[in-house]
């Protein structure tokens, strides 16, 4: 049972890692695709890379003001994984 609990505990951590992670990069471009696409509605103007470059464009700044953050979490649940796996082993 004990098993079962701390491998439940280890998926919940996972998916939260994980969703704070890509939730502010894909939280940035939704928001400014609905930009993008609210002003393409208004203007009727139809351009696929109208979309593509400011995407990218504020992928990019999310990545480089938040890209630490984002890497020390993911390496705080790799050091945790790490020391799971070497509990386990030394049992």
């Amino acid at each position: 049972m004990d098993e079962t609990a701390s491998f439940f505990a280890l998926v919940d951590r996972m998916l939260w890692t994980t969703a704070l992670v890509a939730g502010p990069i894909l939280l940035a471009a939704l928001v400014v695709g609905l930009l993008v696409g609210v002003i393409q509605a208004a203007t009727s103007v139809n351009e696929q890379t109208l979309t593509f470059v400011p995407k990218l464009a504020i992928v990019a700044v999310v990545l480089v003001l938040m890209g630490a953050s984002m890497l020390g979490l993911v390496g705080d649940f790799a050091r945790e994984i790490f020391a799971q796996i070497a509990g386990i082993a030394g049992q």
